[in-house]
């Protein structure tokens, strides 16, 4: 790829040649685009699929995927912004040429951590789940021959092999295997379907139906996302060394979540006496868990303190008073002061970057939570939505005076892994709202929203000292100067990037 200061020239392909660049709307983005683009065009591509990405996000959290209502929304917003998302359409060549671009700009942004590569491999997941349900039939064995998938799509005409089908896949009726296709694909591909012993074995293949096939395309897709980005961070400090590049994946890299709590923008709000009431009105179920196990063990283990304690961080308690809130309840364990000064105090202070590396942490968020480090025995941290045993969820919930028809409505969400809709239902109901108005992807957003509605629409009261003004960190939504950088960063004389591919693969 190569980069430019002015204008792109578009490329004139005849038609075969165009639909053979891309011949179907979706893809594995196996192959790195590797024609002229201007800086202008390359920031908008990128805004445009950040933009696209977090409304996959929101979409995913405040709808169950796969609905009606979904798929309408998502589908809305991907030609409103131009983009590839169906086959069969009219002059097609332009916006899959935009995906693919986009793409691989994201995968420069996106590669600098986990959490970026984490929430930048959920949503194109989810992105491509959707376009291939909307896939046409007859093009599924195309595609899957083109992402280099030995997929083979067979007749199951014997009815032997049809009985042992239709044993083995729960779910899945008479009538379904008769109008969809099953795959015969290496056993080693299905391993999961095989551990729910949900798939029939023969000669080291698996016979899989339709509807279980896009998890095993999800899982090849993020096998092999998951590499490339790795492969791309290696790669990035020679990209990073083009200035006019830096800055533009810089933005970018810094609007994937929206805020992140650590500005502390409601810093000395909160007293320590009111922690316990917030507790019951405020605090979503992961950090009431936690605030009440702390309370009557007087003591959490390193999992928990670092979610618990970068929560409350979060909602603006201060370094001292984090020390005092800690010391106070582990002493009250019977531990002796000493010894926490020693071994705990350290931890407190790490954790506000106030010694090491100086890091400031900002709280977790409900995707971290989630797929990070999941709680053993002992351990309190985590989601419950995700991690408690039905049952104890469902005595939990009834704990919190949660109505029996609500409960039923949160396990159904449990059960259909969408742990963070269940949390915002549970919002709902314990703030007697129809609709919160918002995407709920992180605990402190909870809190937050929650004391908007309990004081009226206004922010927490101020109970001790003036806060001091955050500084804003950069945001591609909101940096009206971005015309203007990338203005100053262009030049009317071209300069090459010949062997941008390379950052992209091995």
């Amino acid at each position: 790829m190569e980069f430019s200061g002015g204008k792109r020239k578009k490329q004139r392909l005849a038609g075969d040649l165009r639909n053979a660049c891309y011949p179907h709307s979706l893809q594995f983005y196996l192959q790195p685009p590797t024609e002229n683009i201007s800086l202008m065009e390359f920031e908008n591509l990128a805004i445009e699929r950040v933009k696209l990405l977090k409304t996959v996000e929101n979409l995913g959290v405040s709808y169950v995927k796969g609905t009606e209502q979904y798929q309408s929304k998502l589908e809305a917003e991907i030609r409103k912004i131009k983009f590839s998302y169906r086959e069969n359409l009219e002059d097609e060549y332009e916006p899959r040429r935009r995906d693919h671009i986009s793409h691989f700009i994201l995968r420069l942004a996106y590669c600098q951590s986990e959490d970026l590569r984490r929430w930048f491999i959920q949503q194109e997941m989810d992105l491509l789940r959707f376009r291939f349900s909307i896939l046409p039939k007859d093009r599924i064995q195309d595609f899957l021959k083109d992402s280099h998938l030995q997929f083979e799509a067979v007749s199951v005409e014997d009815k032997t092999l049809r009985d042992k089908i239709f044993a083995s896949s729960p779910g899945l009726s008479e009538s379904m295997l008769e109008l969809e296709s099953v795959y015969k694909i290496p056993f080693a591909d299905a391993l999961d379907l095989f551990r729910a012993r949900k798939v029939y074995l023969e000669a080291g293949f698996a016979y899989v139906p339709h509807k279980d096939i896009v998890a095993i395309i999800l899982n090849e897709f993020r096998t092999k996302l998951s590499k490339a980005l790795a492969l791309t961070a290696r790669s990035l400090p020679a990209v990073q060394s083009d200035e006019r590049l830096k800055p533009l994946l810089t933005r970018l890299s810094h609007s994937y979540t929206g805020q992140d709590y650590s500005t502390q923008g409601n810093v000395g709000k909160i007293s320590l006496d009111q922690i316990d009431s917030l507790s019951i009105k405020s605090f979503p179920p992961c950090m009431r868990h936690l605030h009440k196990v702390l309370r009557e063990n007087h003591h959490l283990r390193h999992g928990g303190r670092m979610q618990y304690g970068l929560f409350l961080k979060g909602i603006g308690l201060t370094l001292e008073q984090a020390l005092q809130f800690w010391k106070q309840e582990f002493i009250k364990g019977k531990m002796d002061p000493d010894k926490f000064d020693k071994g705990y105090s350290y931890n407190i202070r790490h954790s506000f970057g106030k010694e090491g590396k100086r890091t400031d942490y900002t709280p977790f968020s409900c995707l971290k939570i989630i797929l990070n480090n999941p709680p053993g025995q002992g351990d309190y941290h985590g989601c419950p939505f995700r991690h408690s045993d039905p049952e104890l969820l469902k005595q939990k919930l009834q704990s919190y005076k949660i109505a029996p028809g609500g409960i039923s409505q949160i396990l159904d969400l449990v059960k259909g892994t969408h742990y963070q809709v269940a949390c915002q239902k549970y919002f709902e109901m314990t703030h007697n709202v129809d609709d919160c108005g918002f995407s709920l992807n992180h605990p402190n957003q909870f809190f937050v929203e929650s004391q908007r509605i309990l004081n009226g629409g206004k922010d927490i009261k101020k109970e001790l000292v003036q806060p001091e003004t955050p500084q804003p960190k950069p945001s591609v939504q909101k940096t009206k100067d971005a015309p203007s950088a990338v203005a100053s960063l262009n030049s009317s004389m071209e300069v090459d990037m010949e062997g941008l591919e390379d950052y992209f693969s091995e």
